[in-house]
């Protein structure tokens, strides 16, 4: 019974952190501005006027939690989603980077 014990407390491992889940509409754009622990990325979309029968293009502004680890570029396309609240202006998490900005030249 002595080595069930040891077994048990070898197994062990550290508790790993989770990053925070991601829930909700995904995003994908351009990366603006890098911080230490967050990014700006540019969305653009199009959108319709009746009145002049044209589309036009708009641009959004997104700012999104950057996850330890993940290698992100200005200029770098990526996907973001939609998660809880994490402070004022954060309410997105990076996913996963789809294209380098070398990729794009």
């Amino acid at each position: 019974m002595a080595e069930k014990k040891n077994t048990k407390q070898e197994k062990k491992e550290p508790r790993i952190v989770l990053p925070v889940l991601a829930r909700g509409r995904t995003f994908e754009g351009v990366v603006i501005k890098k911080f230490a622990n967050r990014v700006v990325i540019e969305q653009e979309r199009t959108s319709y006027v009746h009145k002049y029968e044209r589309f036009f293009k708009k641009k959004s502004k997104i700012h999104a939690r950057l996850p330890a680890g993940m290698e992100i570029n200005l200029g770098d396309y990526i996907k973001v989603q939609e998660c809880r609240p994490l402070s004022k202006i954060i309410h997105h998490i990076v996913v996963q980077k789809i294209r380098s900005a070398e990729e794009k030249k």
